[in-house]
């Protein structure tokens, strides 16, 4: 009993250390399986599309699943391990990993500090609904979870992306690891299921080499984003919800973080 709760407080510890402020994604060993493979993916916590590997925690999963198809398999693992997905590929075709945590919090006690993440993730007008919703001075509490999605060709890779029903999520409109893919992006970025319009996409690009280069994006008024992406390169989009928060005693900030990893084979 002693050990099982040293762990745990441990792994706690691990997941509660990581800023909200960081990016947090699924990232496979390898994007591009042979068939009859075998799948397995870290999540990740970290920034510019690096991080640590975080092991798997059941009391801070809420959802942890493989899909393709029809076919829906929950993922189940042990608790430390990683990486935290290890399993059979199910099938040929396009495979989509889906992972929501539960809620974590963290406690803002400059309020430069959250104004520059608000900045960043292109909410410029955050003072003003600060102020508007009747919200005090620092320390205030934000509440947060993370959508994150990653899609695996095994075999042929044939398949199409689609609404899971993450509160928040990427889908990807065309297939990268298609024969015909040329070389753009088409993705929907959705909250509750509702296209977001003009929201902000932070693309992380990493080469073969490791580089890893940044750049920021817009959906349009059908909340969809067109991206070149690079032949041989991983690929890592972020999107962030940003409203003040329902059914909390604590926070006053609701922050939903979605992802999408997945890479462009060589041709």
């Amino acid at each position: 009993m002693f050990l099982t709760r040293v762990f745990l407080i441990f792994w706690f510890a691990i997941y509660a250390g990581c800023s909200t402020a960081h990016e947090f994604w699924i990232e496979p060993d390898a994007f591009q399986i042979a068939s009859n493979g075998n799948i397995t993916a870290t999540l990740k916590n970290g920034q510019r599309f690096q991080g640590i590997s975080l092991a798997y925690f059941n009391k801070k999963i809420s959802r942890f699943e493989v899909i393709t198809n029809d076919k829906v398999q929950t993922v189940r693992g042990r608790m430390g391990d990683n990486p935290a997905l290890d399993m059979p590929a199910p099938q040929d075709g396009l495979i989509i990993v889906v992972h929501e945590t539960t809620p974590a919090f963290v406690t803002y006690s400059e309020w430069d500090k959250f104004l520059a993440f608000a900045n960043h993730k292109s909410f410029p007008d955050i003072k003003a609904r600060h102020m508007q919703n009747g919200f005090g001075p620092v320390p205030f509490i934000e509440r947060y979870t993370r959508h994150a999605k990653a899609l695996i060709s095994v075999g042929n890779g044939v398949g199409v992306d689609r609404e899971i029903g993450l509160k928040t999520e990427f889908v990807a409109l065309t297939n990268p690891y298609a024969p015909d893919f040329d070389g753009t992006m088409l993705v929907r970025l959705l909250y509750k299921g509702i296209p977001r319009p003009y929201a902000q996409i932070e693309v992380f690009d990493r080469g073969a080499g490791g580089d890893v280069t940044i750049s920021l994006h817009r959906t349009n008024s059908d909340g969809v984003a067109s991206i070149l992406v690079a032949s041989g390169h991983d690929y890592l989009f972020d999107g962030v919800v940003l409203i003040a928060a329902d059914n909390s005693e604590k926070a006053v900030w609701d922050t939903f973080w979605a992802t999408l990893t997945f890479a462009v084979p060589i041709k």
